[in-house]
């Protein structure tokens, strides 16, 4: 077998290559033919890391940075870099913890706890460290060790997330990464050596540190450091929250339900919704010029549900809130523009009929009774159902729609008579402390189960369009975070214990030979950390009732 020849199949050619040849080989003859560089490989729709070995014929594509894949692993491995980087500056004796939390601008979040004083010094000396480290070219080494020897390693290294995190896993090997002497856990494969994690950039910000690291769109330059003030407050305040609940781990969270204290859990997390809601419409109230209430986010933020429950609020003081669609705004669709891929681009704020819009809410601002259109999806016309409208005193408006946030919807509207809310899932919750939960993850799952329940959507289709579902939140949705007022984060520390029994029989409809796969295969290793909680005792006004059924409201 040492002597055995492998067909491999690499752009339409066909190679041979001595058997146990790494794919790190392979890649490096390649690379010349690659505008970034090569971080994984496709070997039959398998991914695999460059340090394995070629064993049977096959058709390798290779993954580069470019790649969202390929990103991800690079991201991967700058966080165990600086890592890596931390405890050696600081001292292993001195170091308690480092914890990764949450998306700021397009880095990564982290606290670092003990014997330290994290400030402008320490994070310029850690980044010298990770420079110092990159130029040596460390290869990650990786092993796999029983999970009962990874709960007494990482015991061993104080990381307790962690040894709380295996002891509900149900395999029973674990991949550990190491760094030289820094070994660790990581959710997803990594690069085959620190030297290709030559662009990043570190930040000393709000007592923390961000890692601010390079997308997929452009994988060779480091943006702009740009925090979201508003966005890193609501963050932190859901963490505070999953503090106060001793919830900051999924391994946290399962303890929770071994002890049967998730219906507990569920009801203090709804109570803590409701009383952010309240303070919003509060906030609304002692604004008596507002007329119009304006909702964004991402999708699959739960903004329908959301906006009944503020309208319920509204009412209890003495509001009488009434829901408008943008949808019902959409020009006609033999109107609306294309996008480059030749379908209707209902995401652009060209497909409203932006001046009708600003027509009708002036007339109602002046007292005057107007007609709303209703936007047929069938015929893909706009028309006129004698819905007609007029404000009194205490009359408002709650809009909801992806360009609410923008000015140039609604231009004519003077900012006085306007409050704006932007909502999302920000997921506060992390696998353990060096690896978090993206908030992308949990809005992609949640839309997942409801398309599958409400529209007859596979999960295949789902993860089709996510890429495209995403690029129009990048384009229309998230510029505009900071316009508004308040935000509001519709995350639930319990929700993905629950989505998890319908999501994974959606998951595991997708087949090894559908491009979806790969996807599939990840969000199910994903699940797969969490116990289950039956949705039995999810009140019926919950925002995740939106998504899983049984919701009191028309959502």
């Amino acid at each position: 077998m040492e002597n055995e020849m492998i067909k491999v199949t690499i752009d339409g050619e066909e190679r041979e290559y001595p058997y146990g040849t790494t794919y790190s080989v392979i890649a490096e003859e390649y690379q010349s033919t690659k505008e970034y560089d090569i971080v994984l490989v496709m070997a039959d729709n398998r991914l695999r890391e460059l340090h394995k070995r070629l064993k049977e014929p096959c058709t390798i594509s290779f993954i580069t940075t470019k790649d969202a894949v390929g990103n991800m692993a690079y991201r991967r491995s700058a966080v165990l870099l600086l890592l890596k980087a931390v405890y050696d500056v600081g001292g292993k004796e001195n170091i308690k913890d480092v914890k990764i939390h949450y998306s700021v601008s397009k880095g990564y979040y982290f606290t670092v706890e003990g014997n330290v004083s994290l400030d402008e010094t320490f994070v310029s000396n850690v980044k010298d460290k990770m420079r110092e480290l990159v130029a040596l070219k460390l290869p990650i080494m990786k092993r796999a060790i029983h999970t009962d020897d990874a709960i007494k390693l990482f015991n061993k290294y104080g990381m307790t997330d962690k040894e709380r995190l295996f002891h509900y896993r149900r395999p029973s090997k674990v991949n550990i990464y190491s760094l030289g002497s820094f070994e660790d856990y990581f959710y997803g494969f990594m690069v085959q050596n620190i030297g290709m994690i030559k662009y990043f950039d570190l930040y000393f910000y709000k007592e923390g540190l961000v890692l601010q690291l390079p997308t997929s769109k452009d994988p060779i330059n480091v943006p702009s450091f740009e925090p979201q003030e508003k966005l890193f407050e609501v963050q932190r305040e859901s963490t505070k929250w999953g503090d106060m609940l001793e919830i900051g781990t999924v391994g946290a969270l399962n303890d929770k339900i071994v002890s049967s204290k998730a219906n507990e859990l569920i009801l203090v997390q709804e109570a803590l919704q409701e009383k952010k809601i309240a303070e919003i419409a509060q906030s609304i109230v002692n604004r008596p010029g507002i007329k119009f209430i304006m909702i964004a986010g991402p999708s699959s933020s739960g903004k329908t549900t959301f906006s009944h429950r503020l309208s319920i609020q509204l009412q209890a003081n003495g509001l009488n809130p009434h829901p408008i669609a943008m949808d019902d705004y959409f020009i006609n669709r033999e109107d609306v523009k294309k996008d480059e891929f030749g379908k209707y681009d209902f995401e652009s704020l060209q497909a409203i009929d932006v001046e009708l819009f600003n027509k009708d809410m002036a007339l109602l601002l002046k007292g005057e009774t107007i007609e709303i259109p209703f936007y047929n999806f069938k015929t893909g016309k706009r028309e006129y159902r004698g819905r007609f409208k007029q404000l009194g005193n205490n009359d408002v408006l709650v809009i909801e729609g992806i360009h609410c946030l923008n000015d140039m919807l609604s231009h004519s509207l003077p900012k006085e008579n306007k409050f704006k809310i932007y909502i999302s899932a920000l997921t506060q919750l992390n696998i353990d402390e060096h690896n978090r939960i993206p908030s992308t993850d949990g809005r992609l799952i949640r839309r997942m189960v409801r398309d599958a329940r409400t529209r007859g959507i596979s999960a295949k289709q789902t993860i089709d369009m996510w890429y495209s579902v995403r690029r129009g939140e990048e384009k229309y949705i998230f510029p505009y975070q900071e316009e508004a007022d308040v935000m509001f984060n519709s995350a639930l520390i319990y929700e993905l214990a629950v989505l998890k029994l319908y999501a994974e029989p959606l998951l595991f409809g997708i087949n090894k030979d559908e491009p979806e796969y790969l996807e599939a295969k990840r969000l199910l290793k994903f699940l797969d950390y969490f116990l289950a909680i039956g949705s039995e005792e999810i009140p019926n006004n919950s925002i995740l009732r939106e998504f899983v059924g049984g919701s009191c409201f028309h959502v």
